[in-house]
């Protein structure tokens, strides 16, 4: 059972059509999903205000001294989140950041378009409808 859905930046929600799985996250928090955006930038404010709405935890490797893909900061995450590993999905369009995630026991799913990552997460996350925002 997937509890915990976490999420890269660049690459991924900066993809065309990256607004869409922003959609999908809010809904899956809507759901009961806890949402964490996880990124190897520095982070700050303004980056805090535009997905604050999205996501229960903002991990930005630049603020907490480790980045992907070191097991730690996929630990780390999912102990913010509140929600063990193996019940998290990762999504990265690095496939060592993926690898990483998968190592210490999140679900990895390698971002390579839009379509395709709402469709792995339609089948991942019970209940979430990712045909619509």
């Amino acid at each position: 059972m997937v509890r915990g859905l976490v999420l890269d930046y660049a690459g991924v929600l900066t993809d065309v059509g990256g607004e869409r799985l922003l959609g999908a996250v809010r809904r899956a928090r809507a759901q009961g999903v806890r949402t964490a955006l996880l990124s190897n930038a520095a982070g700050g404010p303004e980056a805090r205000r535009g997905l604050a709405d999205c996501f229960d935890v903002l991990v930005f490797s630049g603020e907490v001294g480790v980045a992907k893909p070191d097991a730690a900061v996929y630990l780390l995450t999912a102990d913010r989140l509140g929600v063990p590993v193996d019940e998290c999905v990762f999504v990265d369009d690095s496939p060592r950041n993926v690898a990483g995630a998968v190592a210490v026991g999140m679900v990895g799913v390698r971002h390579v378009g839009v379509d395709e990552t709402l469709s792995e997460l339609g089948v991942l996350v019970s209940g979430l409808d990712c045909g619509t925002d």
